[in-house]
């Protein structure tokens, strides 16, 4: 759970990243603001390249970029994601097996639409039955 003051600041931020992104291609424009245990925020964009499999998402930028700065699973608090749509915006299937990897299952993922409305949802409900797991 995080605070509303938190969740607003978390909105305001992936929205202000959409301004970032580099989506010449798509023209589809996707920023997110991932919170830390720390209460650190970090920003995210989607970067495309003109081969779409180079092309990289908003949340995963911002889940890397934490990695990178030597953040670890267990660290991520929620993330917020944002873009110029009718519908609430979710994460892709390749962003949502990331956060599989590095987020717990009840950590929040804000949704949001460009009227402003926001929805929240865990990520054990935007991917259940996840693949978490090498055992056989």
């Amino acid at each position: 759970m995080i605070s509303e003051k938190n969740k607003k600041e978390l909105i305001a931020v992936a929205k202000r990243n959409c301004e970032k992104a580099y989506a010449p291609y798509s023209n589809f424009p996707v920023g997110a603001a991932l919170l830390l245990a720390d209460d650190t925020i970090i920003d995210g964009i989607n970067i495309e390249n003109v081969s779409f499999g180079a092309t990289n998402c908003a949340e995963r930028t911002a889940i890397f970029t934490a990695i990178t700065q030597g953040y670890q699973a267990g660290d991520l608090k929620a993330i917020a994601v944002a873009g110029d749509t009718e519908d609430y915006l979710p994460p892709c299937s390749l962003c949502r097996q990331v956060m599989v990897e590095f987020c717990d299952g009840s950590m929040p993922i804000i949704l949001t639409r460009r009227n402003g409305d926001s929805k929240t949802v865990t990520l054990d409900e935007l991917v259940p039955m996840a693949f978490d797991s090498m055992e056989i």
